[in-house]
């Protein structure tokens, strides 16, 4: 991700990753998610999305949501 965090700038899977983070979500409905919204425009693998994921974890943007021991972790967006 080439995101710019000074100028604001986002790139747009950036932009639909925190978008379906309002509510807690595991990495499979984030895919869904996106490819609804962008009506198919968009279609993220699972490589992408989880080193979009990682990568926002680690900025502080998302954090890990509830027990994350589980089988599937869900994410939530930082206020």
């Amino acid at each position: 991700m080439r995101d710019n965090v000074k100028s604001g700038a986002l790139t747009e899977v950036t932009f639909y990753i925190l978008l379906s983070l309002y509510s807690p979500k595991h990495g499979y409905a984030v895919m869904q998610f996106i490819e609804e919204k962008t009506g198919g425009r968009l279609s993220l693998g699972a490589g992408t999305l989880y080193g979009a994921l990682n990568s926002m974890l680690e900025k502080g943007w998302i954090e890990l949501f509830g027990d994350s021991e589980g089988r599937k972790k869900e994410y939530l967006i930082t206020v």
